[in-house]
């Protein structure tokens, strides 16, 4: 289905991405985005095709010229205590929740999506392809890379400034070797393992 049809007459229209589902530790960061149709940003794509200079220009643009903007950090305690799936989708629920004006037509990167008040459409690729899924992107990855920074200051043994938590080689090891830390997904088999190591 051509987006065109999708979108149609809607006016309020608002893009859905997240940045962190994969990772073993820290949160996962979901954004909502409403862009001005003649919104004029150059070289918006998935925010993993593009460079960190690039992601954190094109950050304060989106910023400034969104209709609306949410951002939401789905905490690793909520991760572990429901699943990462849906708290994901929590934190889909709630921004679009913080959205001003409200949308009326939500598009969500991906395949699968939470219910909202809106009509809701899953675009594959959504991130590369629909402008506001891109703009959702960029504030999503680069909200969680400066968190990850951060845990970095309080947890440098484990890399997070290179790996942002995810099971590279080098953060496996340092996780074997340190244990988990309070960031560490708890319900992450490496890091449950670890912690509960006479059920594996």
């Amino acid at each position: 289905m051509k987006l065109e049809h999708i979108t149609g007459h809607h006016r309020h229209i608002a893009g859905i991405d997240e940045a962190g589902r994969g990772p073993l530790a820290g949160p996962v960061v979901v954004s909502a985005v409403i862009l001005p149709q003649d919104h004029g940003l150059t070289g918006l794509d998935d925010s993993k095709r593009l460079s960190a200079a690039t992601r954190e220009r094109l950050f304060d643009e989106v910023r400034a010229c969104a209709d609306s903007w949410a951002v939401e950090i789905v905490e690793v305690e909520e991760i572990d205590r429901i699943n990462i799936l849906r708290a994901t989708f929590k934190g889909m629920q709630r921004t679009v929740r913080a959205l001003d004006p409200k949308p009326t037509l939500t598009l969500i990167d991906g395949n699968r999506a939470p219910e909202l008040d809106t009509e809701v459409h899953t675009i594959v690729q959504g991130d590369h392809w629909v402008p506001a899924i891109s703009a959702a992107s960029i504030l999503a990855k680069v909200t969680r890379d400066r968190l990850m920074q951060d845990f970095h200051h309080q947890f440098p043994e484990y890399g997070f400034d290179r790996n942002k938590g995810y099971p590279t080689a080098e953060h496996l090891d340092r996780l074997k070797r340190y244990g988990p830390c309070p960031i560490h997904r708890k319900s992450f088999a490496p890091v449950r393992a670890l912690l509960e190591p006479s059920l594996f």
